[in-house]
């Protein structure tokens, strides 16, 4: 996984890459083993569950919208124009409360196994809630049990 000097152009991904992941659009910008990068939708209500990446600092740039996070354990709102950063091990959940749509950019350091987890969950014929789980915690992936009610 060599990065490859070039442009990734507005509105595709590399390869014309665009993956569905639960209820979100993915379309993955760059790739190499030291980075990994990804254009992302959040349709309102859709989210990511809180999970935490063992080997991988993450971040998110908001462009449109406003997301609501939980970082271990504390909430937290983005908005445009705000950088969220998630260091490896912190537990994070990341949610679309609103009726706006969310734009945003991620990119992890290093790339590990989240780009082929994409994959295979969006080549999953049905994203239920405990096969992700178990897919993803075979890409380093490890998702929260829910809190308690």
């Amino acid at each position: 996984m060599t990065l490859t000097a070039g442009i990734t152009k507005a509105g595709t991904g590399i390869e014309g890459i665009s993956w569905n992941i639960l209820g979100q659009t993915y379309v993955p910008k760059t790739l190499c083993e030291s980075s990994f990068s990804w254009h992302a939708t959040f349709p309102p209500g859709t989210f990511v569950p809180p999970h935490i990446h063992p080997t991988q600092d993450e971040f998110i740039y908001l462009f449109e919208g406003r997301l609501d996070l939980m970082l271990d354990g504390k909430d937290f709102i983005a908005t445009a124009g705000d950088v969220i950063r998630l260091p490896m091990g912190l537990p994070h959940g990341i949610f679309n409360k609103q009726e706006q749509t969310v734009k945003c950019f991620f990119w992890v350091s290093p790339t590990r196994k989240l780009y082929d987890l994409f994959w295979a969950i969006h080549s999953m014929k049905e994203q239920k809630p405990e096969e992700v789980v178990a897919l993803s915690a075979r890409h380093e992936v490890m998702f929260l049990p829910p809190p308690a009610e």
